[in-house]
């Protein structure tokens, strides 16, 4: 059973990690978001409204899976005075480890696949400048 200092530093720990960590969140995901566009225009060739709207759908999961990790990381935590500053430490460090790693994954996979989009978005633009006979004659409805 917590007694009633433990309890109430376990809350000041809560507390301490909810808001540093939703902070470092919010803070990175306007980052990235603000960043990022241009380079997403710049692998999306030139499009403009692909490259938001695919920054739009990464900052939407960047918070869904960063604000359920922390959600989490709450789960059967129990703090006394002396641990306090330390393991608040530990678990905000874990969850910018997670933010870092989600970033690179992004990264990877924007590079890997920035390409094959481009090319898409090229083709599929030069379908739409040809007209519909041409696409018609080519056997396209």
């Amino acid at each position: 059973m917590l007694e009633l200092g433990d309890f109430v530093m376990t809350h000041i720990a809560y507390g301490l990690y909810l808001a540093i960590s939703v902070g470092m969140t919010i803070w990175v995901a306007r980052a990235l978001s603000s960043n990022g566009e241009i380079f997403l225009i710049r692998c999306f060739g030139q499009d403009q409204e692909l490259a938001t709207s695919t920054n739009r759908l990464l900052v939407i999961g960047f918070y869904l899976v960063n604000l359920g990790f922390i959600s989490y990381r709450l789960n059967d935590w129990q703090v006394d005075t002396v641990s306090l500053i330390p393991d608040v430490g530990s678990r905000v460090g874990i969850s910018l480890l997670v933010l870092g790693l989600m970033h690179f994954f992004n990264m990877v996979m924007i590079a890997r696949f920035g390409r094959a989009v481009k090319a898409w978005a090229r083709d599929h633009s030069d379908v739409e400048d040809e007209g519909p006979m041409v696409r018609m004659t080519r056997g396209e409805r």
